[in-house]
């Protein structure tokens, strides 16, 4: 069935609102899906009657929501992107990526055993220093940079670093984090970042700096974790307090 693109019309808000207002809602219909290319740019601006620039214009704005990709090349265009990850809270990673059929993963760019520094105080005098790349279906999704206790989980480096690193830490180490204190906020990958992620240099990301404790309350890791912006997005369920 061909697609719908229905014109925009004068006096309904800006022509870029528009637009985006049409492919969001045949995305939610499924009238798009995940991969499905869009017509090419001169053909879909004069459906829509509006110019190019106007069309880059609201293109644009939807790829940095995470609703397109677009490719450059001979076989390049506008794509329907994949629907972004939902992560309830940062912690755990691997065990949310299965839940929700796809197959979690790490790519390991460095992992030393080193002193720790003050600033790392509470997880002893030795600290392991780990560098991954966060996979989901074998794309990268994170970049995480971790500080545990050595002193809690002896002879962690030996141990394959591809996986989760709770699931070692619940069957290795004394205790694992139960309890975590995560710091969030908006953030640009710079170019070093954006290599190991896969994304452009200024790319949106999501800072997330986290505090991992055992049930003791022994501070067992201390985190600096890049989220992609245009792949996983955080969601909270709180109750309303008060009257």
């Amino acid at each position: 069935m061909a697609l719908r693109i229905p014109p925009v019309k004068p006096g309904r808000g800006p022509a870029h609102a528009q637009i985006e207002s049409w492919l969001d809602d045949a995305v939610t219909a499924g009238k798009l899906g995940p991969g499905d290319r869009l017509p090419p740019e001169r053909e879909l601006a004069d459906r829509l009657g509006v110019s190019r620039m106007t069309l880059r214009h609201a293109l644009a704005s939807l790829e940095r929501r995470g609703l397109v990709v677009r490719r450059v090349g001979r076989d390049g265009g506008t794509f329907v992107a994949e629907p972004r990850i939902e992560l309830t809270g940062l912690a755990g990673l691997s065990d949310q990526l299965r839940a929700q059929g796809r197959a979690a993963g790490a790519r390991v760019l460095s992992a030393v055993e080193r002193d720790g520094t003050p600033a790392e105080a509470g997880l002893g005098d030795r600290v392991y220093e780990l560098v991954r790349v966060r996979l989901a279906d074998g794309e990268p999704v994170a970049l995480e940079r971790g500080v545990y206790s050595a002193d809690a989980y002896p002879g962690l480096l030996d141990e394959r670093l591809d996986g989760s690193l709770y699931e070692l830490f619940r069957t290795r180490g004394d205790e694992a984090p139960s309890r975590a204190v995560e710091r969030l906020e908006p953030a640009l990958a710079d170019a070093g970042d954006a290599a190991a992620l896969g994304i452009e240099p200024g790319s949106p990301v999501l800072l997330v700096e986290r505090e991992g404790y055992g049930e003791s309350g022994r501070l067992l890791e201390r985190s600096r974790d890049l989220f992609r912006g245009d792949r996983t997005r955080v969601v909270w369920e709180s109750a309303i307090l008060g009257p």
